[in-house]
């Protein structure tokens, strides 16, 4: 195999990507600044244990483990940004009230998440600590919302579930953990047959009550129908109620499409309560990507002794910069190659006012690349001067 042959799903950002990329990342950062989130950067490489405390077992396959020369020691480059960001919250920032922080950084997967995926994805994300009611999660969305409008992503559905709904009736079967891990997998696949399987010697209302929830997906209505069809208890009564008001602040928001999926548990290890996901559909492969994850994750900070109340959410900016409309050249001006001390200073003078002024190299007059030279810069009556460009 040829040297230059890059591992399966990495790859080079190329001029023209490169520059769609960062702009998109300073759009993301200016966002949620606007929203009073303040910018960490976590290092890449971690002790193991602190990167995979309290994110379950998904997380530890996806990462990468190496050991550290020095002291012997496990360490693990981040597959996910959030736990970083929990354990800066509870032990270098240490804020009595809320704190808003964000992020934008590469993680390194040992797996894609799905097909076409990268495994090395620029994360984008917002979190926000110390706050535990619905408001945080209803800032979170706006932000989320935001962010979609202002990257030009404008078809795409809102699917909100809650973990709680599915951890009740597990909590109410008594069963033990790992026959609950197992149902909680085949709800999250909708695997029927082995739901049945698994709650067959399960109370007949609680059996039938888990066997109803793959069932429970389409529009909001679905928060109407789960009232009916599930056991009374307060902790459904209390996330359905939740739902419900979410999806009608974020339809006041604007948002056309919202669905619920009472069966969505990916990251139920994760999460605590809201969970939401936002999918839109690719250009060019027409497939349906899920662009945005987020949702509620109380004992993030637990295992870093703070246990706070979270919520936030995470994008792979390449992901959005393939969804997202394709930007206009870079409009520059062309200058002439040269020497002289005139030149010179009219090239860095328009330099630092901000403009892009491109040195045509002797032969090579003609090359462009990815910018619109429009205008022009021209030794005109004894002065350089820019002109529009001929």
């Amino acid at each position: 195999m040829s040297a230059w042959v890059l591992p399966d799903h990495l790859a080079d950002v190329l001029p023209y990507e490169a520059r769609q990329i960062e702009e998109l990342r300073r759009v993301l950062l200016d966002s949620a600044r606007s929203f009073g989130y303040e910018l960490v950067m976590p290092p890449m490489l971690e002790h193991l244990e602190s990167l995979l405390s309290g994110t379950g077992e998904a997380l530890g396959l996806r990462t990468f483990k190496l050991v550290d020369q020095g002291t012997g020691r496990q360490l693990g480059l981040r597959a996910d940004t959030t736990p970083q960001v929990a354990r800066i919250d509870a032990h270098l920032l240490n804020r009595q009230g809320p704190t808003r922080l964000c992020y934008c950084g590469p993680v390194v997967q040992t797996q894609p998440s799905h097909a076409n995926a990268s495994r090395e994805p620029l994360q984008f994300g917002a979190e926000l600590y110390g706050h535990q009611g619905q408001e945080a999660d209803l800032e979170i969305l706006e932000l989320v919302l935001t962010v979609l409008k202002r990257v030009g992503i404008q078809n795409f559905v809102l699917d909100l579930s809650d973990v709680r709904v599915v951890a009740a009736l597990l909590a109410d079967a008594a069963i033990d953990s790992g026959k609950a891990h197992a149902i909680q997998q085949a709800l999250a696949r909708k695997d029927v047959a082995t739901i049945a399987a698994l709650t067959a010697d399960l109370a007949p209302g609680l059996r039938d009550a888990i066997r109803l929830i793959p069932d429970l997906y389409g529009d909001a209505s679905v928060i109407d129908r789960a009232r009916q069809q599930l056991p009374a208890s307060p902790v459904i009564a209390s996330a359905l109620d939740e739902l419900a008001e979410i999806a009608a602040q974020v339809k006041a928001l604007g948002v056309a499409s919202v669905s619920v999926d009472l069966a969505d548990l990916r990251g139920y290890a994760y999460y605590t309560g809201l969970r939401f996901s936002v999918y839109s559909t690719a250009p060019r492969s027409n497939q349906q990507l899920e662009l945005v994850r987020g949702g509620r994750y109380d004992e993030v900070g637990a295992v870093f002794g703070r246990r706070r109340p979270a919520v936030g959410f995470s994008v792979d900016v390449k992901e959005l910069a393939a969804m997202s409309a394709t930007p206009t050249l870079h409009r520059a001006i062309r200058a002439p190659w040269g020497d002289s001390p005139g030149l010179r200073a009219a090239v860095a003078a328009l330099r630092s006012k901000g403009e892009a002024v491109v040195s045509l190299l002797p032969g090579h007059e003609n090359e462009v690349n990815e910018f619109d030279c429009d205008r022009e810069l021209v030794f005109v009556d004894g002065a350089w001067q820019v002109r529009a460009a001929s």
